[in-house]
């Protein structure tokens, strides 16, 4: 049992006499002492308890600027506006929250200064176990003054983001007002023009009608012109296609008319040019003979009543565009025959004699014509890769060669003459190789063509037609010309 010192209750009792009461002036929030509890390190922790107050300010911007992004684009630019005026109206309200919370805090600093100076005053007058119970009460209240400034901190972040959202919300309704004058004001320009529309439409609704009673008052009239109309229609239909017809007519006669008098005209040129070649030929004693085409040979022959030997007679062929124009001398073509090639269709050919010092000049009647035939022979061999001929070698570096068929191969990048498995020479197309028709001597110089590889190496060959000669010399030239390369004879 334990026993009680009356030198202690008494020391008791003293202590409670000298310790002055609480101001009167010091305001509650409530009729009892806050609950809290010391953790460790002398940390204040609050007792959970029920949160009558709803949600912090902090969410409730965050809902309401996530509500308003969300609606953003199903509300219509009126109920924007409204929306926007009433969140405005939220946030000034929650601005007057803020300033009464400020209030509020004040009041808990003051209310706890008060407490504090209270209780240093009673630690001072304490002693043994009442002081260590003063003492965990005043760090129990500069606990709550620190959590206290927390607070406050955390209210002024929300009162700045609640005025940041009030401008916000009321820029946005400045905005929202304007978009809403601006709509409203298009609305009645588009019912004006509307209404202007209607009118119109009625106007001229009225207009139709009042033709339509004037048109239906004057019907026989009206039927009696429509079938005039139809009438006078169907008789321009009648007359308009015998007008074209005549027309036509007309115009074929002209065109045979025209097609009469140019082969006239080219009869009587060629008429001038007989003419003129008689009076010529009376004083030349010497005569062209031959096709003037691809594949034929010209001779020169001394005319039946001069007696002249053209073997003692000094010959050069000439190519020229016209009979006037300028002449090009063909080199080694000087001998009395001539086979035309490829490169000499669409010219004039001449040649000059000279014997006993007098010089003597025979043309063609008229430019080279091209071989029948040969321009699809070309076109079907420039389908293959390769196109093989076969030849004869009547001569090699100028000097006559006995020899059996050989293969001619004209190629994209080169030219072949070979036997059997056998290669005769190959050449790639260069700028120093030669190809042309034959304008030396030769036995058949229409089927003759003259292929130089390189200095120092040439060929003569014979083919079986003239029409395979001259399809090899197109077909070479083309595909040198895809090479960058002008296959020509000598000196051209």
């Amino acid at each position: 049992m334990t026993k009680v010192c009356p030198k202690t209750e008494e020391k008791r009792v003293m202590c409670e006499a000298l310790v002055e009461p609480i101001s009167a002036d010091v305001s509650f929030a409530s009729n009892h002492f806050p609950l809290y509890k010391l953790g460790p390190d002398d940390q204040i922790v609050d007792e959970p308890e029920q949160d009558d107050k709803g949600p912090s300010v902090k969410d409730v911007v965050h809902r309401e600027t996530g509500d308003l992004s969300d609606q953003h684009k199903k509300l219509s630019v009126r109920d924007l506006a409204c929306k926007f005026d009433k969140n405005l109206a939220a946030a000034s309200k929650l601005v007057d929250e803020a300033k009464l919370n400020e209030v509020t805090s004040l009041e808990g600093h003051v209310m706890l200064k008060k407490l504090r100076d209270a209780l240093e005053t009673m630690r001072g007058r304490m002693d043994g176990r009442n002081r260590e119970a003063v003492e965990n009460a005043i760090s129990m209240v500069e606990a709550l003054a620190v959590k206290l400034t927390q607070n406050e901190g955390e209210l002024i972040q929300d009162k700045f983001e609640v005025k940041k959202l009030a401008s916000f919300l009321k820029k946005a309704s400045d905005d929202a007002k304007k978009l809403v004058n601006q709509e409203k004001s298009f609305a009645c320009a588009e019912i004006e023009s509307a209404r202007a529309l209607v009118m119109k439409l009625g106007g001229e609704f009225q207009e139709q009608e009042l033709c339509f009673k004037a048109s239906r008052d004057q019907g026989p009239n009206v039927e009696k012109l429509v079938e005039e109309v139809q009438e006078a229609r169907r008789i321009r239909r009648m007359h308009k296609p015998t007008k074209v017809i005549g027309m036509q007519h007309e115009l074929r006669d002209l065109k045979s008319q025209i097609q009469e008098k140019s082969a006239y005209s080219v009869k009587l040129q060629r008429e001038i040019t007989i003419i003129k070649k008689a009076e010529g030929s009376k004083s030349c004693p010497y005569v062209l003979d031959g096709a003037q085409s691809l594949g034929s040979c010209l001779r020169i022959r001394a005319s039946s009543d001069s007696g002249l030997d053209i073997s003692k007679c000094s010959i050069q062929w000439y190519r020229a565009a016209s009979e006037s124009s300028r002449r090009e001398a063909i080199s080694g073509a000087n001998r009395s025959v001539y086979a035309p090639e490829p490169f000499d269709v669409g010219r004039v050919i001449q040649a000059d004699i000279v014997s006993n010092g007098q010089k003597f000049t025979v043309t063609t009647d008229g430019p080279i014509n091209t071989a029948a035939g040969l321009q699809s022979r070309v076109e079907a061999l420039l389908r293959k890769s390769n196109s093989e001929f076969t030849v004869v070698i009547s001569q090699m570096n100028g000097q006559d060669h006995a020899s059996r068929s050989h293969v001619f191969t004209v190629g994209k990048a080169r030219i072949k003459l070979s036997r059997g498995w056998i290669t005769k020479a190959r050449e790639i197309y260069s700028t120093s190789m030669q190809l042309c028709g034959v304008r030396g001597n030769a036995n058949v110089p229409a089927k003759a063509l003259f292929w130089q590889l390189r200095k120092g190496l040439t060929f003569l060959l014979t083919f079986e037609s003239e029409q395979e000669r001259n399809s090899a010399i197109v077909l070479a030239r083309t595909y040198a010309y895809d090479c960058n390369v002008t296959l020509v004879g000598p000196d051209d």
